[in-house]
């Protein structure tokens, strides 16, 4: 069984998902929330370098001057869990599989690279932009969500944000902004549309999934089934 839960989990959750065998695997953007995370029991540790795309999984703290590279925090989680730690962020080829591995970790977790594949469920108006020069600048926006998360810069990153502290707080700014977003993506245009991505999209491209997870996997050089999530 395949779960994902935003936020933190209850003891109550835990033990739920405990009693199903799953395996728990969680976010941390710092060396502190890894080993919080480590404390209470989780498998496996996802390190979010601040290159990712998306929301950030950090909640030990709102401060955003805490987040760190992928290549930065991912050797510093190592050494202060004994749990596997995967890799995230800014990773898009087989050079970026390899460079993690080398550091430790014990797989990678990719997202950007797949939001071109058929199988993604990505807009059109997010495609487009995906494959535009726009797509090379990304920056960390609280306006589409509530929260930080990491994104193209397009019109309202550029009008309220990227960071604006009145936002509406999470999850509602969702709703908020949801009716510029319609109008605007029925014109074709992204302006007001979330268009997460990591600051390495150069591997994003129009392929199978199940053949651009088995180019990643040509970074761990050793024939062995890819562990990338």
């Amino acid at each position: 069984m395949v779960s994902f839960h935003f936020g933190l989990p209850s003891p109550e959750l835990m033990a739920r998902l405990r009693g199903w065998r799953c395996r728990i695997l969680s976010s941390a953007t710092t060396v502190e929330e890894a080993r919080w995370l480590e404390a209470r029991g989780v498998d496996a540790i996802i390190a979010q370098g601040s290159e990712a795309g998306g929301h950030r999984g950090m909640f030990l703290t709102d401060d955003l001057t805490t987040q760190a590279g992928s290549f930065a925090l991912l050797p510093q989680v190592i050494a202060a869990v004994e749990v596997p730690v995967i890799a995230a962020g800014g990773i898009a080829d087989a050079q970026g599989v390899a460079a993690a591995m080398a550091l430790g970790a014990a797989g990678v977790q990719i997202g950007t690279a797949y939001l071109l594949c058929p199988e993604a469920d990505t807009s059109e108006v997010h495609r487009t932009a995906l494959q535009s020069p726009g797509a090379a600048h990304t920056a960390l926006t609280n306006v589409f969500s509530g929260r930080p998360a990491r994104g193209i810069v397009n019109e309202a990153m550029r009008r309220w944000g990227p960071i604006n502290d009145q936002a509406p707080a999470f999850p509602l700014a969702t709703a908020a902004l949801a009716p510029l977003r319609r109008a605007s993506e029925a014109q074709g245009n992204s302006d007001y549309s979330p268009l997460w991505a990591g600051q390495n999209a150069s591997g994003c491209k129009p392929v199978p999934a199940a053949q651009l997870t088995w180019e990643l996997a040509a970074g761990f050089g050793n024939g062995e089934p890819p562990c990338i999530l």
